[in-house]
């Protein structure tokens, strides 16, 4: 890269949504303006204010369907009256769109447009009944298709690839690792207070996620345990040059330095090659890697984008840690745990943190940089020395745009 770039100032609304003690579907809750305006609200506090912010970006998927709201560019100068006139706008790449205000970030601050971006991702998807959120979460994959695939479209979607690795790597092995998933998902948000499960008081993890799936009910080969949460909530995180570090009085001790970052795309009306890999998360990744010079084995704790357990799963594949069929393997044996060698979604991730589509981008880079700075409270883990990265894997249409970013913790 031509200069250095950083992410500070990470803000996170609670994820709301089933699971959280204050949400009740039957009564009046925040709409998408409260959260752009905390999220919004808390990084500028630490960012010293509007005047130091040049631009700002907002990630967001559908609330023109959850909500009937567009235009969202135009809720900046909402948050602050000093961001009024200032440049912005809103970016969408399906679940991938809060990567998308990262990488809009990144690219203003390379290219001299901007010392300081104020990127952040919203979504409020409560606003509808379950089967008709998964008809407007259809339009994340090509809408043509919507009448052939699973009442549940994304669900049934990624059904067809925990199938397809069953009969290629068998069941029994398949289903242990999406309940270890599960399991580490839940364990981890309980120890964040913005997540959705952080009350989660499931007392065997294991037992409840190895429930059959039942075709009837749901999928055939998912049940509800290994999905993503219907979350509404917003994240936000400053971008910044040197001097916009040195314009809001952050040291660098308080920033993470992005030393990589890639956006792959593939063709939205094609099926996969193979349902059993995630290419485009791959090769986002090994792009990425190259562009910071190391490798996944130098990277001390993730972000994947867990939409379903079996997409984590496959991730490990993607990012090398394993062979193809024995990523399962990988994650029973505990190294995806935050114990364990490469820790992953230490806040809890999209099944145990939520997934406020638009925001999950964002709030992956806010998680990275709380680990990195030692931040993140009682969710907070050991970084090695030798190991002084994260990295954050945000996909959107399964597998058909990815951002990856890789941080390196500061001095």
């Amino acid at each position: 890269m031509n200069k250095k770039v950083y992410m500070a100032a990470g803000y996170n609304t609670v994820s709301l949504g089933t699971g959280r003690k204050e949400f009740h579907p039957k009564k009046p809750r925040p709409g998408i303006e409260h959260y752009i305006k905390e999220a919004g609200q808390g990084t500028l506090k630490m960012l010293g204010g509007a005047k130091n912010v040049d631009e700002g970006v907002v990630g967001n998927f559908m609330a023109s369907r959850f909500v009937k709201q567009a235009h969202l560019g135009a809720f900046m100068p909402m948050i602050d009256e000093g961001l009024r006139h200032k440049s912005s706008l809103r970016v969408e790449g399906a679940c991938a769109s809060g990567g998308l205000a990262l990488i809009s970030g990144i690219k203003s601050i390379l290219a001299g447009t901007a010392d300081t971006v104020l990127s952040l991702g919203v979504e409020v998807q409560n606003s509808v009944k379950a089967i008709y959120g998964a008809d407007i979460l259809a339009g994340a994959g090509w809408f043509q298709k919507r009448k052939e695939g699973h009442a549940y479209f994304f669900p049934g979607q990624f059904s067809n690839r925990a199938g397809a690795y069953w009969d290629k790597y068998g069941k029994e092995k398949a289903r242990k690792a999406h309940a270890t998933w599960f399991k580490n998902a839940i364990e981890n948000a309980r120890l964040c207070p913005t997540a959705q499960e952080y009350d989660n008081k499931m007392p065997d993890l294991i037992d409840v996620g190895m429930m059959e799936p039942n075709s009837k009910s749901f999928t055939p080969c998912l049940n509800v345990f290994d999905c993503s949460k219907v979350s509404d909530g917003a994240s936000a995180i400053g971008i910044l040059s040197e001097e916009g570090l040195k314009r809001a009085g952050i040291p660098t001790s308080e920033a993470v330095e992005v030393v990589g970052f890639a956006l792959k795309t593939d063709n939205i009306t094609e099926e996969p090659e193979d349902l059993t890999k995630l290419k485009t998360v791959q090769l986002a990744a090994e792009a990425a890697l190259e562009m910071a010079g190391i490798t996944a084995q130098d990277v001390a704790t993730f972000e994947v984008h867990d939409c379903f357990t079996i997409a984590g799963v496959l991730t490990t594949e993607a990012l090398g840690f394993a062979k193809p069929g024995e990523g399962a393997d990988f994650v029973i044996e505990g190294n995806t745990s935050r114990n364990g060698k490469y820790p992953m979604n230490t806040t809890g991730g999209l099944i145990g943190w939520g997934h406020p589509t638009g925001a999950t981008g964002v709030h992956q880079a806010v998680t990275i940089w709380e680990q990195l700075t030692g931040k993140a409270g009682e969710a907070q883990i050991k970084i090695p020395q030798d190991r002084p990265y994260g990295m954050s894997l945000n996909m959107g249409g399964d597998d058909k745009t990815v951002v990856a970013v890789v941080y390196k913790k500061t001095e």
